[in-house]
């Protein structure tokens, strides 16, 4: 797994973990706004744009990102947060690693299997992931993200380069994962992020989580629609960062 990286390492360390289909650029304003602060660090996850192996499962990458942690940051850090897949990485990290952080911002993870979306994965990817490469077709697929217009050229390239293969696999784990019993030990304190129009499905795997770990802090935000908030209000995330390492 490969790492970007902003500010001193010296200082307290925050990993950011992007979403599906994305790549570090996801996180990439926040940690512009924190690297005064903090150690940002942005893994590029298997299998997405830029990476140096292909996706296996949401396991395995919580533990390389674990195994970067012991390695290379003392074992634990300051806070972890992940977006979408991102999140569901987050999620068995902490079910991994009961200590691996001190604080948690989960955004948009779902944690409900669906057995039928999951199926649909293969046939569906299997036979129109020639699209992805028409700059028509994603700008269409972009503009259903409701990204902000400025990330489309990054979007474009890395969705461009990630491989069929690797694409149907994190989408198969995205939509068959759901939390591991482990989860409940986790020593760390855990915010839960949503938008307020985001899927039923993602709505209630925040609740699903926030029952399952009834300490958790549960956010949702008005108006906004899955993934918005880390890619289009950068410096709001940046600033509930603050809030939250502060304990306001």
């Amino acid at each position: 797994m490969k790492f970007q990286e902003y500010g001193l390492k010296h200082k307290d360390a925050v990993i950011l973990l992007h979403g599906g289909g994305l790549s570090w650029w996801n996180y990439r304003e926040v940690a512009l706004l924190l690297q005064g602060e903090y150690h940002v660090i942005l893994p590029i996850l298997d299998g997405h744009a830029g990476s140096d192996h292909p996706f296996t499962t949401i396991e395995e990458n919580a533990s390389e990102i674990i195994e970067f942690i012991d390695e290379q940051l003392d074992g634990s850090v300051l806070l972890i947060g992940g977006l979408s897949l991102g999140g569901q990485i987050l999620l068995e990290m902490l079910s991994q690693r009961k200590d691996i952080c001190s604080y948690a911002l989960v955004e948009s993870a779902s944690v409900i299997p669906s057995k039928l979306t999951n199926a649909l994965v293969s046939p569906t990817f299997g036979s129109s992931y020639w699209l992805i490469k028409k700059r028509s077709f994603a700008k269409l697929q972009f503009q259903s993200l409701h990204i902000k217009p400025e990330l489309f050229e990054d979007y474009y390239r890395d969705t461009c380069r990630i491989k069929k293969q690797d694409m149907i696999a994190f989408l198969k784990a995205n939509t068959s994962y759901s939390l591991k019993d482990a989860f409940r030990e986790s020593s760390a304190e855990i915010h839960v992020y949503v938008g307020a129009k985001e899927t039923r499905e993602i709505l209630r795997s925040a609740e699903v989580i926030c029952k399952m770990r009834p300490s958790c802090r549960m956010n949702c935000l008005d108006g906004l629609k899955h993934g918005e908030y880390s890619m289009n209000h950068a410096a709001q995330y940046a600033n509930a960062i603050r809030q939250i390492v502060q304990g306001r």
